[in-house]
């Protein structure tokens, strides 16, 4: 069972040594941040002076990491895939080939509450385990803590920016959000969906990584009906940008 997954008596057979070579002795940069809308990393790419330093290596292609400046500090950045899995694997190797310790992860979510997200950008405090990575990284739970919620609630609130504090359901099979999975994680006080960030968080601890995690709203999963209007916005809202990149002041 996927239970039974989480080894941490014996070795890992493929270490990232074995596909990057060894991590740099000094690192390229120290904050990253993960994008998932095409549109925002585009944006960055066009607007700043951006140098390629790695790469996410896959038969399927490759994903650049980036780095520019911004007040002085050198910021990595990168497309991210979409899901668990691929998602928080990518994570450690941007990190492993950067020597990168702190992220910030923004992306959309599903509401849970169309009432509460209502404009407000979402802080985890928790999220339900309900893909399959965080298994093989943390011992079983229904949630894992999102450790820094409370310290980003703090940079958010000194920057005035709205937020609410709630649990997150982390969901790989987005089309099987069902009616009654959705009430039952809405029934514990989860107000929102995504895809990544309890896979995200848990292979986080287990590398001793810092993750900064913040959600914008977009498509809502009501008791009654699925409302996808506002997704879209949620997905390439360059506001989450400007936000990233005034938290790498703060973290």
């Amino acid at each position: 069972m996927i239970t039974d997954c989480y080894d941490e008596k014996t070795d890992s057979v493929i270490q990232l040594g074995d596909v990057y070579g060894p991590a740099p002795e000094k690192p390229l940069i120290d904050k990253c941040m993960i994008i998932y809308s095409d549109e925002i990393s585009k944006y960055l790419l066009e607007n700043y002076k951006c140098e390629q330093i790695g790469f996410i290596g896959a038969c399927n292609g490759n994903f650049p990491v980036y780095k520019f400046s911004s007040n002085g500090e050198e910021i990595g950045f990168y497309l991210s895939p979409t899901g668990s899995a691929v998602a928080s694997s990518s994570c450690y190797e941007v990190s492993w080939q950067t020597g990168a310790k702190k992220f910030v992860m923004f992306g959309s979510c599903g509401s849970l509450d169309g009432e509460k997200t209502k404009g407000k950008f979402v802080v985890p405090t928790e999220s339900y385990r309900g893909e399959g990575a965080s298994y093989y990284y943390a011992p079983p739970a229904d949630y894992i803590t999102i450790k820094n919620a409370q310290k980003l609630a703090s940079i958010f609130d000194k920057l005035k920016i709205p937020y609410i504090l709630g649990k997150n359901w982390s969901c790989d099979a987005i089309l099987r959000e069902t009616k009654g999975l959705c009430a039952a994680r809405r029934s514990e006080g989860c107000i929102s969906v995504d895809m990544e960030l309890s896979g995200m968080q848990a292979i986080c601890d287990y590398h001793g990584i810092e993750l900064y995690d913040f959600l914008e709203a977009g498509d809502v999963l009501s008791e009654t009906s699925y409302e996808i209007e506002g997704l879209h916005g949620a997905n390439h809202n360059l506001g989450k940008l400007f936000i990233a990149i005034e938290l790498m002041k703060h973290i």
